[in-house]
């Protein structure tokens, strides 16, 4: 993942570089240095915003079918 990545899938998840340190209790120095510097971003953090923006997505949908009545489950 480039920089211009790692922002943009940030910035869709509803994250800047200090929310989502703070989110995972990383140091904001850390994850504000990826990126930079010729410094790589972790192998792991695509994956893992790849699954929160689909979990966000799937929860939105999920109130909107419990909000219609279509579904009525928890």
């Amino acid at each position: 993942m480039d920089k211009e990545t790692f922002k943009s899938k940030l910035k869709e998840a509803g994250f800047n570089k200090r929310t989502f340190s703070e989110y995972l209790g990383v140091k904001y120095q850390s994850v504000n240095s990826w990126g930079n510097n010729g410094r790589g971003i972790p192998y792991w953090v695509e994956s893992w915003l790849h699954l929160y923006i689909e979990n966000k997505k799937c929860k939105q949908i999920k109130n909107v079918l419990k909000d219609s009545g279509v579904c009525n489950y928890g």
